[in-house]
Order: structure tokens, then sequence, then C-alpha cells
């Protein structure tokens, strides 16, 4: 028989001890071995590592002198992972000890699955999806993310709707299993971001070099969705808008991004122009702020672009048949749709 793959789960930290040692703790069950644990803190300020080799002696603890975000800290772990799979995991989850060796027997039973996710529920409400990307993370062409059991702001009740594996656009860095052989194909993740939507171009590059990514319901994951940067967060509202954009000009074809770009903005001012209605001045001020970041990171992008064009091997083709052709825009707010499955998602 041949052996396990190593797995090196990289976790990376900013304050909140107790959150940490409930999700380490977890790891200590974990049944899949071998495996090695790495701990990034990100210049915590609470002192929440301070005794932690000597509470879980076998994790690593790399220490960044800066607060590097979720792209950056798990990029900065990367660098001393030693296994054929490495898992990002946030250190707000908890889950039963089969839940690893589901995914790495998902990633080995197929070399062309570069990446999974579990199934993800809610921790305050574990009948429920998780925000971050509940059973599998979708996508439409203009860029606006949702997930098996949640659109928006509408979170599923878990009743076994999405419990067949498949093929998704991208796994949520809540608890991502990579290739690492694909991660040195296509590159980590993009640091710029600092948090949210980099596993989705991560996802997409993949994607564009031959890969699948794959959703693994049989592994459950509890995530206690938004504990780092609540949902109304400007932060986090200025960074989901503008690493969107910067995400269509890295990875579109031009003559796709012709077009899709003109309208996304479009789609972006029309959001703006509801959340002013609504009076939700934070998100009005997150939308041209995006903007705003969008040029200034102009002429990074458009390096960043080359370097993805030039290794793409599929064209925009291939991955609009992984995209939702609609809007969910439109589906959810007009519409009124509340349920992927009323979409036709399976």
């Amino acid at each position: 028989m041949n052996p396990q793959p190593v797995v090196s789960i990289v976790v990376p930290h900013y304050n909140g001890k107790d959150m940490l040692y409930v999700c380490l703790a977890a790891l200590e069950e974990t049944e899949y071995e071998p495996r090695q644990v790495i701990v990034v803190d990100n210049a915590s300020t609470d002192g929440s590592t301070d005794s932690l080799k000597q509470d879980f002696p076998w994790v690593e603890l790399k220490r960044s002198p800066q607060n590097l975000g979720y792209a950056g800290g798990c990029n900065f772990g990367l660098t001393a992972a030693k296994g054929k799979y490495v898992l990002f995991l946030n250190n707000d989850t908890e889950f039963e000890p089969d839940w690893l060796g589901r995914l790495i027997a998902c990633c080995e039973s197929d070399s062309q699955i570069a990446a999974c996710q579990p199934k993800l529920r809610a921790l305050a409400e574990p009948e429920k999806f998780d925000y971050s990307g509940a059973a599998g993370g979708l996508i439409d062409r203009f860029g606006f993310p949702f997930a098996r059991g949640r659109l928006f702001f509408t979170l599923e009740t878990d009743a076994g709707q999405y419990d067949k594996g498949l093929d998704i656009f991208w796994a949520s860095g809540t608890a991502m299993l990579v290739r690492r052989q694909a991660l040195e194909e296509v590159g980590p993740f993009d640091a710029d971001f600092f948090a949210h939507m980099e596993e989705i171009d991560l996802a997409w590059r993949l994607q564009l070099a031959g890969y699948r990514i794959a959703a693994v319901p049989q592994s459950v994951v509890m995530h206690n969705s938004g504990s780092t940067l609540p949902a109304d967060s400007y932060k986090k509202m200025y960074l989901n808008h503008r690493n969107c954009l910067i995400m269509l000009a890295k990875n579109y074809e031009a003559r796709t991004l012709l077009w899709i770009l003109p309208l996304r903005i479009m789609l972006e001012l029309a959001a703006a122009g509801y959340s002013l209605v609504q009076l939700d001045v934070r998100r009005v001020a997150a939308v041209f702020a995006a903007f705003l970041g969008f040029l200034r990171r102009l002429g990074a992008t458009l390096r960043k672009r080359r370097v993805v064009q030039e290794r793409r091997k599929v064209g925009d083709a291939v991955i609009f048949k992984n995209m939702y052709r609609g809007s969910v825009v439109w589906d959810y707010f007009v519409r009124q749709v509340r349920t992927v499955r009323e979409l036709g998602i399976e």
C-alpha cells in the first residue's frame, strides 16, 4: 500500500487565543496522519501565541512582523510547508475527527483535482450553511460569488440538498485543500488582495491551468463566519468590491474583459445607488473607495495579468462552462430567487 501523503495545515492567526486553541484542540483529535501544522501569527497584539509552543508542542509557529492579512499570512506559512497537499484553515473552525481524510481522498482520486473544500456550516446555527462557502463556491460571469446553500444574505438550512460531490468554481479559504504541485505551477495567493476573494482568484488561475475544483460534502467543518471582520465592516466591503475588480482584470481574456468589466462597473454603481436608498452610507463609500483602490493598483494588476495570460492553458469558453450563465444579482434582487436550486444548480 502507498503511504498516506503528508498534508501541511497553515492556520493564519490574528488575536483571539480562545478561538485559536479550540481550533488546535480539534486538529489534535483529527484522525488523518501524517500532518504538519503551521500557525502564522500575523503580528497579534494580545499575546495569544505567547504560550503556544508550550501548550501545543507539535505546532510550528511562524511570526510575521506585520499583519499580512489572510492572503499574505497563508503565503508566509506556505514557505515552511513540506506536504504534498496544503490545507489553508481559518482559526475559527471546528470539525469532527474524520473530516481531513475525506478531503485528501478526494484529491488523491484524480490528479486533475487541484483543490477541494468541505461542507461549511455555521457554528452559531449548526443547521444552516456557513456564509463563507457553504457547500461549494460558485460565481456568475460578472464576478459575483455565491455558494451552494448561500445566495447573498440568504443562508439555507442544510437538509442534505447539496450532498452530491461535484465540481465547483472556487473552494472557500475557510478550509481549502490544495495540491502543492498545482500551487507551484500557478503561484500562491495574490498578497495584494490582503483578505477576501483571494481564494476565488487562486481557483480561477488553477482552472486556467486545466485543473478542477471539487466540493466534498461528506467532510463537514463548522465556522464562525465574520469573527475577524463582520459582514457590515467597511473594510470587508471595500476589499470585496476592490478585489473582485482586480480578479476580473487579471483572469479574463482581453475580448471578454472589454464587455464584462464595463457591465460590472455599472452593477457596482447600481449597488451604490441601492445602498444609498437604504441609507447604507458605508456601502456607498466602500464602492467608490474600491474604484480608487482598483485604479491605484492598476499597474501592478496589469503586470500580474500578463503572467496569468501567458500561463493559461484553456480559454474563457471553457471557464464559462464552470460559471453561472445568468446574473445572480438580477436573480436575487429582482426575481427574488433565494436558493441555488432555483437557479437550476444542484
